[in-house]
């Protein structure tokens, strides 16, 4: 059996901050790039590669990760990725070359991806309906403002140090949490633990990828993170090279439209159902991508462009916590994998997108993007909605008559 239950601002601070360590951890040094090539005596796109072996690892970490918390419960696996974070980030700072770097920032990613696909079991484990929508708009909140602020942070951080502070302040996060991961109650039933030997922690991923309901919506929202990366590379480009806006008026947009993300996702907890929530985000999102493709092609106002933007990641804001319900709630007894599917899909979408924003002149091609996801997007909701899995009536999905 399992002890007695943490108290739920506990579950919900302890949960928001690991669930936010992944993203904030592979984009916290990110204003550090420039420092690290002089440090290690290489080239700024050479030391990029450090951004993208950690979200490799980030992606690679949900899959390993999810299945052995299914089995051996949430604590052991949390515990273990906490301290192999903070033993990866003292091999940050204290690596001597570029390749040592390069192996601790993606084993770095690994350990960050324990925090992000456990605090989504560890959710599942314990609520459920109404209770569970709400926690999930307050997680996607805080996961929603971490790889926005997380940028802007470093920045600030690096006017007073190096950038080995920056490893120093993860590493100071990283035993911070392991201590208070003592204080966290086992969530996962016995009863509900995977049998057998260690291989057969992995077989699920075969039935759980196998449901159509469950992808339909990880899809839904890896499209909508695809949106989401392609906003983070292109728009520094788009306000400040084309716009010619400052780096402190770009700050200021970036920092609204993070507040818009977390009102979304506040706001999807104010709709009878996540299915509606999610059907709104969706049809919000593509009338919006709309908007934007627009001014980015043929408009000239940026003040425009970031209304478009901060009401766009609004509707972004209500797709994420919904689709995760929607998509956990299918999959409760594998939700260790099902959260590690729906964890590495959206890095997955989200880290082919980044690069393909440079492709071209930025505004056309991150437009066309912003309009292919939402469509797919669109594709995905309607199709995961209308499966047997779903309510009937619980969302007015248009439907073919039948002949």
């Amino acid at each position: 059996m399992t002890n007695k239950r943490n108290s739920t601002a506990y579950i919900f601070i302890f949960s928001g901050i690991i669930s936010s360590f992944g993203p904030f951890v592979t984009d916290f040094y990110l204003p550090a790039l420039p420092a690290l090539a002089d440090y290690f005596q290489s080239t700024t796109s050479r030391i990029q590669l450090s951004l993208t072996l950690s979200m490799i690892g980030l992606g690679i970490g949900q899959i390993l990760i999810g299945p052995l918390s299914d089995k051996y419960e949430r604590k052991i696996p949390l515990q273990g990725s906490l301290l192999l974070f903070c033993l990866t980030s003292a091999g940050c700072i204290f690596a001597t070359g570029i390749q040592g770097f390069f192996f601790f920032r993606f084993l770095q990613g690994i350990a960050g991806a324990g925090g992000v696909v456990i605090s989504r079991a560890i959710a599942t484990d314990l609520y459920q309906g109404k209770a569970l929508s709400r926690f999930f708009a307050l997680l996607s909140s805080i996961q929603g403002l971490a790889p926005i602020f997380a940028p802007v942070l470093g920045g600030i951080l690096l006017q007073t140090t190096p950038w080995k502070g920056i490893f120093w302040i993860l590493l100071g996060l990283g035993i911070l949490l392991f201590l208070c991961s003592f204080a966290f109650k086992e969530s996962l039933p016995v009863s509900r633990r995977a049998a057998g030997k260690f291989r057969q922690a992995f077989r699920p991923y075969g039935p759980t990828l196998k449901n159509k309901t469950f992808m339909f919506f990880t899809l839904t929202q890896a499209f909508a993170m695809g949106c989401m990366f392609t906003y983070i590379s292109a728009s520094p480009f788009i306000f400040q090279n084309h716009f010619h806006l400052s780096s402190l008026t770009y700050s200021l947009c970036f920092g609204i439209n993070a507040l818009g993300i977390m009102g979304g996702s506040l706001l999807s907890n104010r709709f009878p159902s996540p299915r509606k929530a999610l059907w709104t985000g969706v049809c919000g999102l593509f009338a919006l991508s709309l908007s934007c493709a627009a001014i980015l092609v043929w408009g000239n106002s940026w003040i425009l462009l970031e209304l478009s933007f901060l009401f766009f990641l609004i509707f972004l804001g209500l797709i994420l916590p919904s689709s995760t319900v929607l998509a956990l709630d299918t999959e409760r007894q594998h939700s260790g994998i099902a959260s590690a599917i729906l964890g590495f899909m959206g890095f997955l979408i989200g880290g082919i997108l980044s690069p393909v924003t440079g492709i071209g002149n930025m505004r056309y091609t991150s437009g066309m993007i912003f309009i292919l996801c939402c469509l797919c997007a669109i594709f995905c909701a309607k199709t995961a909605l209308q499966s047997g899995q779903v309510p009937a009536g619980s969302i007015p999905v248009p439907r073919r008559n039948k002949e």
